[in-house]
């Protein structure tokens, strides 16, 4: 690396990442499209974003949820690239970590497959986005670090427990084009396309195989918990998480909720989060049609009481369906368990507020969205041993 350009990229970085008008990043990105020797050093500038945002407690589908929702596709791909390009670099990480870069050099496979020879982007232009990509890596906050358990080698079958991981961002990542499609019998199609992965891929019956939780130290992931409606989904992830003996804490500006608790219940948590994620869009966009062919055309308010109401009732039946399985010989293992979790819990988020379930004032939403949660299909769990 010549001092030529190291100074090209530390005088883009001056002038790009410490200011937020587009004259700096035009700028920095200027300086960067005329010196094609510094594409080197600005890369491994990336990776070393990458590797901070490690140490401040973020993992990959973390950092690639924040670029999603503050950025566009491109920085999307760029910060995928970087996140790849520093795996080696890498000490040994956990089942879910491996599974997050599994999912991304799959995503990535896709892309480059669904693009095809799609010219590249002109230096000037893909500057301007690996600044901004930078720019959001830098100022990203520090995170409590999520240290997974180590499954005991004779804990039960050999197969993944991550297996599932790459079908359910491709359900999550459906949903999320229902949400945002204006037509509704695209909406529709892909929540149905949502739901058919869901039967083929038998998330129910994974929910039922799950293994029973470990004796050691509960463990915890993030879920994200994506806008619209955000709040009435973490009141649903929240649910899910109390029925299934774990705890569940929203990082509303940071679009996710950390749950905590032993393994097995948090992938129990992750698989039936989803299945009633799926139940839910498509229920409520079968009842959005109907509303719509009677005239009415207030979708919004529709759909956050829908999802309010739909939320509440779920905790409901999953509380009680709960309850049912607890017998006495069970009461001592279930309280430990609560103990231990909610201990770990206080000591990751000393300070925890509650807040108000806001915009639930459309009768009819909450009327459909109770009549969909209670033909959801929530499973059961496995019997503790």
């Amino acid at each position: 690396m010549s001092s030529t350009t190291s100074s090209t990229v530390e005088r883009a970085f001056q002038a790009a990442l410490y200011a937020e008008t587009d004259t700096a990043l035009d700028t920095g990105a200027s300086l960067l499209a005329a010196d094609p020797a510094a594409d080197a050093e600005l890369a491994r500038r990336g990776q070393e974003f990458v590797a901070t945002a490690w140490r401040r407690g973020w993992q990959p589908a973390d950092v690639v949820r924040i670029v999603r929702r503050e950025l566009d596709d491109v920085h999307v791909r760029l910060a995928a690239a970087l996140i790849r390009a520093q795996t080696p670099y890498d000490g040994p990480r956990g089942p879910r970590w491996t599974a997050q870069l599994a999912e991304l050099t799959a995503e990535a496979a896709e892309a480059a497959e669904a693009t095809g020879t799609a010219p590249r982007p002109d230096r000037f232009s893909h500057a301007t986005a690996v600044l901004e990509l930078y720019r959001l890596l830098l100022r990203l906050p520090t995170l409590d670090p999520l240290d997974e358990p180590i499954r005991r080698p004779d804990s039960g079958s050999g197969a993944d427990p991550r297996s599932g991981s790459r079908m359910l961002t491709r359900i999550r990542a459906l949903l999320a084009k229902a949400e945002a499609t204006g037509f509704p019998d695209e909406a529709e199609a892909l929540s149905a396309k949502a739901q058919e992965l869901m039967a083929r891929h038998s998330i129910d019956e994974a929910l039922l195989a799950a293994r029973a939780p470990s004796p050691d130290a509960p463990g915890a992931c993030r879920i994200g918990v994506e806008a619209p409606y955000e709040q009435a989904k973490a009141v649903l992830l929240d649910a899910v998480a109390t029925a299934n003996h774990c705890r569940a804490v929203w990082n509303e500006p940071l679009g996710f909720s950390t749950v905590v608790g032993f393994e097995a219940d948090l992938e129990a948590v992750e698989l039936l989060h989803t299945s009633l994620l799926v139940q839910a869009t498509t229920a409520m966009t079968k009842a959005e049609t109907a509303q719509r062919a009677g005239g009415r055309k207030r979708t919004k308010t529709f759909r956050q009481s829908f999802l309010a109401a739909y939320a509440h009732r779920i905790g409901t039946r999953l509380a009680a369906a709960a309850e049912t399985q607890v017998t006495d010989d069970l009461l001592p293992v279930l309280a430990s368990r609560e103990v231990a979790v909610t201990t770990h819990t206080d000591r990751m988020f000393p300070d925890t507020t509650t807040t108000r379930l806001r915009g639930v004032t459309d009768e009819a939403g909450w009327t459909e969205g109770a009549r969909a949660a209670d033909r959801a299909r929530v499973g059961t769990r496995p019997r503790l041993p």
